[in-house]
């Protein structure tokens, strides 16, 4: 069974293969896997891409829906399991969306990952490469996509980027 350590941090651009590689890291283990799913169908393009992972998954993970509370998944999961959580910027995005005290939301996310008694792979993408947003909704995500990334790294055990679909390890 290939060690994983309990937090694990995978940050990179739209498409550039981060869930590949998490999906890929976990699969690696020979653990039970748990897959906990952020994203929420509200169009056809987001209803084919979620159908695209599941395929891409198989039928040997299991897959809980948390799009806003990630809290009850992780705590149900078994010491022996390994998680992913795909994504932490969809949930940041219903966060905001729900009108959600972000802060105190984080600080949550962030015990319930320390708490998980299983690993725990969190996908998450990078939002600050970009050019400054032209509106303030969109700059006020950047900005607290950025404050999220920055402290789930802090707590992380390791931080990958990904980039064109090369893993390069930054912590």
């Amino acid at each position: 069974m290939t060690d994983i350590p309990a937090l694990t941090l995978i940050i990179g651009g739209a498409a550039s293969g981060k869930s590949d590689h998490a999906e890929a890291l976990l699969t690696a283990t020979d653990r039970p896997l748990t897959y906990i799913a952020t994203g929420q169908a509200y169009d056809a393009e987001m209803e084919e891409k979620i159908a695209d992972h599941k395929a891409r998954r198989g039928s040997n993970w299991r897959t809980i829906e948390a799009p806003l509370d990630l809290r009850p998944a992780l705590s149900e999961v078994a010491k022996g399991d390994a998680v992913l959580v795909d994504c932490a910027t969809l949930w940041l995005t219903n966060q905001m969306f729900s009108d959600n005290d972000l802060a105190q939301e984080e600080t949550a996310l962030l015990a319930a990952l320390a708490a998980c008694p299983a690993p725990v792979v969190v996908v998450t993408n990078e939002v600050g490469t970009g050019i400054v947003p032209e509106n303030a909704l969109a700059r006020r995500f950047r900005n607290a996509q950025g404050a999220l990334n920055r402290r789930l790294a802090a707590q992380a055990d390791r931080v990958i980027t990904v980039i064109a679909g090369l893993p390069l390890v930054l912590k």
